[in-house]
């Protein structure tokens, strides 16, 4: 007894006399000779980590979103909410997981239900009669030559549907051109692994084609595997960023479009007047060279530009783009409406396009509907260019094809510039050329070099350059302090005072 006291005293020498009478009494009535025997043991709780209990709820609550649903045999889960559905069930003692292909509960319901009979079968051959079965539906489903590849995606609604005919085209020939590639077409398309695409990533890149070009292809082929993702298992071999090109990759080449100077432009005005040179429909080019000048809008905008978007009253032009879907209007420039005037001339009822004959060649198409007349017609807007002496393309290194400089889209760097340089805000440049616009940005950040040059040279202390304002003040007081100042300078007078 003298030992239990002891061990029961070493066990309660921490406790809270009575914190619990009921069992202090118990105590005592089993322990007489011990009179300080009165208390227990206290129980010290560990403390709580708060951020630890809302991360365990956390888990808890996602595991709850994640559906699971027990069937008579087997069951039907999601390994992520919103997933898709996997089926899980037992032969013969081994677990076995089967994606039912769907993200629909009810759908992967019914899917799975159609799997009991063949898990429940008693004998082996009624199990081989529904797996053979299985099989062949399976087959059906999953296994899809690269050959008959196209054929399937061109019959999808998920296929893509782009705005042009050429672009639809493309798309089909760079699906071909990776068929051709493999040089086994008969494969199915769950045999393309990732691998594949990189190999296949690597080859394009000996082609000497650009960053772009070969970004579109690879995206091209991405949209068809996943249009056809039915047909193979886990992930799309062409989602693999790596196989994506790096626009930094041509950085060292710096070869971009150019804007024409006044300069240019002038000469282009010129040659277009001058009867020396000969183009096809050389008056309406005429116009549309204009209308690229005054107005900064896209080639295939000028060149089916139509007389009830021109208003003369109002003088404003109204275009809306065929790349961007978006309506502009515009002030008509004294030039422009000048060589507008000049057009109505040929301006009669089987037509409603400003330039027709001009229009009626760019319009042209291939017997499978492909654009050709854009290209014509860029033929011979190049051909102005060149009477200038400007060569409209150059040579890449690392490129097959040459590299456009010069070309109608210049008209549009040019007026930005001009925008730029007058300082007019950035804003109404959007407005007027249809807002994408990396034009804008690459020609608005030159705005302030002026004032960037003024910072630099006052941080090595010269202080001593005269602003504009400064020398527009000190010539308006030369003026002023002029004997007898002429109508001349009364007239510049006003200008700088305005």
């Amino acid at each position: 007894m003298a030992e239990s006291n002891g061990l029961l005293n070493r066990h309660t020498g921490n406790c809270i006399r009575g914190s619990n009478p009921r069992l202090s009494a118990i105590l005592r009535s089993n322990f007489p000779q011990s009179s300080r025997l009165v208390t227990f043991p206290i129980f010290n709780p560990p403390a709580v980590n708060f951020r630890q209990l809302r991360y365990r709820n956390e888990r808890k609550n996602l595991k709850m979103a994640i559906k699971s649903i027990k069937l008579e045999v087997g069951t039907v889960f999601q390994k992520e909410s919103g997933g898709t559905y996997y089926y899980r069930y037992q032969v013969n003692g081994k677990r076995q997981v089967l994606s039912l292909k769907t993200k629909n509960a009810n759908q992967a319901i019914d899917a799975a239900k159609k799997m009991i009979p063949i898990i429940k079968g008693t004998t082996a051959d009624i199990i081989a009669a529904h797996v053979q079965n299985a099989r062949g539906m399976l087959q059906e489903e999953k296994n899809l030559p690269l050959c008959a590849a196209w054929a399937i995606y061109e019959k999808s609604p998920e296929r893509a549907t782009p705005a042009t005919v050429s672009e639809a085209l493309a798309y089909q020939s760079t699906f071909h051109e990776f068929v051709d590639w493999t040089g086994k077409p008969s494969s199915n398309l769950r045999d393309i692994s990732v691998s594949t695409a990189e190999n296949f990533s690597r080859h394009m890149k000996t082609l000497k084609i650009s960053v772009s070009t070969h970004n579109r292809k690879i995206k091209r082929i991405r949209k068809v595997f996943h249009v056809l993702r039915e047909y193979w298992d886990g992930a799309n071999p062409f989602q693999t960023a790596t196989l994506l090109r790096k626009e930094r990759e041509e950085h060292e080449q710096d070869i971009h479009r150019l804007a024409f100077s006044r300069e240019q432009e002038q000469q282009l005005r010129e040659v277009l007047d001058d009867d020396r040179y000969k183009v096809m429909h050389k008056p309406e080019i005429r116009v549309i060279y204009y209308l690229g000048m005054f107005t900064g809008q896209r080639m295939k905008d000028c060149v089916l530009l139509r007389w009830n978007k021109i208003d003369f009253d109002r003088r404003r032009i109204w275009v809306k783009q065929f790349k961007t879907g978006k309506e502009v209007t515009i002030p008509l420039a004294p030039q422009l409406k000048s060589a507008l005037e000049g057009a109505l001339a040929w301006r009669g009822d089987h037509s409603d396009y400003v330039c027709p004959n001009v229009a009626l060649r760019y319009n042209q198409v291939n017997s499978v509907g492909k654009n050709v007349g854009n290209n014509l017609v860029n033929i011979d807007v190049l051909r102005v260019i060149r009477w200038i002496g400007l060569e409209p393309s150059i040579k890449s290194p690392g490129r097959e094809k040459r590299v456009t400089v010069y070309g109608f889209h210049s008209l549009r760097h040019s007026f930005a510039s001009y925008c730029a340089a007058a300082g007019v805000p950035p804003a109404t440049v959007q407005s007027i050329l249809g807002a994408d616009s990396d034009i804008i940005r690459k020609y608005y950040t030159h705005v302030g070099d002026e004032e960037q040059q003024r910072a630099i040279a006052a941080v090595f202390g010269q202080t001593d350059g005269k602003s504009p304002q400064q020398r527009i003040n000190e010539a308006l007081e030369i003026i002023r302090n002029a004997p007898q100042p002429g109508e001349v300078l009364e007239s510049i007078r006003a200008v700088l005072e305005d």
